[in-house]
């Protein structure tokens, strides 16, 4: 029988190392990224409605839908609900994780894999290796070995500067909104890891690993010709922003926009996004404090905008200001929401 992975982890290196290994097994893997808190079980019941909406459009298949939770403890209650729908829906249920925190909820659920000696990279490769004859040759084992050494932090392990150069490299990829375009930050996290494994081996592997990131990076967004770094990145932004803009619009006094999230750079996204969408009035980024950036290409005075809504201002193409009252989320939708909402309250 063919199954679907809905694999949900957590969003530093040794999640992002279940991942890679999860893609590297499985034909199909609908992947989920989470910090600690509100958002996780935000992310379980995406992944429930995904499940929902696959059984109701296809009635009768031979799929089994495996929901798989690594790097992420949950709570009593938590595993409470998600054990109840995933009953409720006909799907399966692993956790893999090595939180001491989680040991109360581990005790409680037989589903629900702990043990602290190891990061979930490494239990994730044995329990692939386990039940599904994974990796036969032991090919990704090294890179496994590093991912582990530096996330319990075995200092004395051969791999241990190498994983601290990958540890790095995951939390610096920052060049894409996870939030806002999920999947792309992704697959950016997950080829940085590829080109990790790749270099391993080699002698002086960490600094080989350290000098090669930029360039690589440079790889990841070139399209068609080199450019700086920046500029390389901004091109693919705004191209995401563009491709995406319906979900991403939003109105001020009759005017259009796109809404970006802590995309930030906005003086070069900004300016490339007006250019690159001429029937739109203006472009907005706000960040997670509720600080906010606009941009236009002379069809609206922006800090006029900015000084009605954020008591802010600049220039009539480039100005900013802050959202009172500002509330942050982890799900796009409700952030677009509460920014439309209170710019209508701003204008009425």
């Amino acid at each position: 029988m063919k199954q679907y992975i809905y694999h949900l982890s957590h969003i530093d290196l040794d999640g992002y190392g279940c991942q890679y290994l999860s893609t590297k097994c499985f034909d199909t893997v609908y992947a989920y990224n989470a910090n600690y808190g509100a958002e996780v079980s935000a992310r379980l019941s995406e992944i429930v409605a995904q499940i929902e909406q696959y059984k109701f459009i296809n009635k009768s298949d031979d799929i089994e839908h495996l929901i798989l939770v690594t790097d992420l403890n949950l709570t009593t209650k938590e595993g409470n609900w998600i054990e109840r729908e995933a009953t409720r829906i006909g799907a399966k249920l692993q956790l893999l994780d090595h939180h001491a925190s989680g040991e109360s909820a581990s005790e409680r659920f037989a589903w629900y894999y702990l043990d602290s000696s190891r990061c979930a990279t490494l239990i994730t490769y044995h329990w692939l290796q386990q039940h599904y004859d994974f990796d036969k040759e032991n090919q990704l084992a090294h890179i496994v070995k590093a991912i582990n050494a530096i996330d319990i932090w075995v200092s004395d392990d051969e791999l241990f500067e190498y994983g601290k150069v990958m540890l790095g490299m995951i939390s610096g990829a920052r060049e894409i909104n996870r939030i806002l375009f999920p999947a792309q930050d992704r697959e950016f996290k997950l080829s940085m890891i590829d080109i990790a494994k790749e270099l391993s081996r080699q002698e002086d592997a960490p600094i080989k690993l350290d000098d090669e990131l930029h360039f690589a990076k440079k790889r990841f967004f070139i399209e068609d010709e080199n450019n700086t770094k920046d500029n390389l990145v901004a091109i693919y932004v705004t191209k995401l922003l563009s491709k995406d803009r319906q979900r991403l619009t939003i109105d001020y006094n009759g005017y259009k926009g796109i809404l970006g999230y802590n995309v930030g750079n906005a003086s070069i996204i900004g300016n490339a996004c007006m250019l690159e969408n001429d029937d739109y009035d203006f472009y907005m980024d706000v960040n997670f404090r509720g600080n906010f950036s606009l941009r236009s290409n002379n069809k609206l005075d922006v800090s006029k905008m900015a000084n009605h809504i954020g008591n802010g201002g600049g220039h009539p193409n480039a100005s900013g200001g802050k959202i009172d009252g500002y509330k942050d989320s982890f799900v796009y939708s409700d952030v677009r929401k509460f920014i439309q909402n209170y710019i209508d309250d701003k204008c009425s």
